[in-house]
């Protein structure tokens, strides 16, 4: 009985040390904040979160070895969100070359990684008045929807003089607003209109080519001084050089509209 005693406390010894020496394995685990927006990270017919950012994110983190946990986020709160350490970054169609509401550039509030993906805002009407719309004059006195803290809010703002700009809470709900009637136009990114305006839920709407803005750039945010930025630029260069990403832009429609070649960043 002794032997035995002996040899299960000998046992325990041997895990404590294991456990102390970091031999647990315990996985690295980034936690990702998002938005509902396809086709960037949208959830398919099993209820699964799926799209481009979705995707690459896994690939980037997985190359650096952590676990991934997507965490759905109110847009307007990211910055809170990223302070918090609710998230450890912001990847989701993230505009990085425009300023916020309060005029201060993004980039002077988080760490942007390589700009990986070109974007820019467009505006979503009743098909049936699409062909009326010459100008931004025509939203005069009329009701405007979008999604509160992103960057289609900071330029309805300034491009339609004399509209009323109401906050969604995501960019579908603007679209929403403009299909019950309740608003007569939506801004939301293109590469979102693009996917899915005109078909589906969203068949009676169009885009008004016209009133599209000026290219836009995403980037990852990540809270200042994180050292993640470094990594995972590392990683986009990586999975740039080996096809990754280009697939994925293919997979997801985006091949015309990924970021390839980081050099220029640099």
């Amino acid at each position: 009985m002794k032997k035995i005693i002996v040899l299960f406390l000998a046992a325990l010894m041997m895990l404590f040390v294991f456990a102390s020496c970091g031999g647990s394995g315990e996985q690295k685990v980034v936690t990702i904040g998002y938005t509902l927006y396809e086709p960037m990270n949208y959830l398919d017919e099993n209820n699964e979160l799926i799209g481009f950012d979705t995707e690459l994110a896994k690939a980037v983190f997985e190359g650096l070895g952590y676990q991934v946990v997507f965490k759905e986020i109110e847009w307007s709160n990211k910055y809170t969100d990223l302070a918090a350490k609710n998230v450890d970054c912001l990847w989701n169609g993230f505009t990085a070359n425009c300023a916020d509401d309060d005029g201060v550039q993004r980039s002077e509030k988080v760490d942007f990684s390589y700009n990986y993906m070109i974007n820019q805002q467009a505006v979503v009407v009743k098909a049936d008045i699409a062909p009326a719309v010459t100008d931004a004059s025509y939203f005069k006195d009329k009701i405007g929807y979008a999604e509160a803290g992103s960057a289609g809010a900071s330029y309805a703002d300034s491009a339609f003089e004399g509209a009323k700009i109401m906050d969604a809470i995501k960019q579908t709900e603007a679209l929403m607003e403009v299909k019950s009637g309740s608003a007569t136009f939506a801004v939301v990114d293109v590469l979102l209109a693009k996917s899915i305006v005109g078909a589906g839920d969203y068949a009676d709407l169009a885009i008004v080519d016209s009133l599209t803005s000026e290219p836009e750039y995403y980037a990852i945010g990540f809270e200042k001084g994180s050292a993640l930025t470094a990594q995972v630029n590392a990683q986009l260069e990586k999975l740039a050089a080996d096809g990754t990403i280009k697939a994925l832009a293919e997979k997801y429609g985006l091949e015309n509209a990924a970021i390839l070649d980081y050099s220029d960043q640099k």
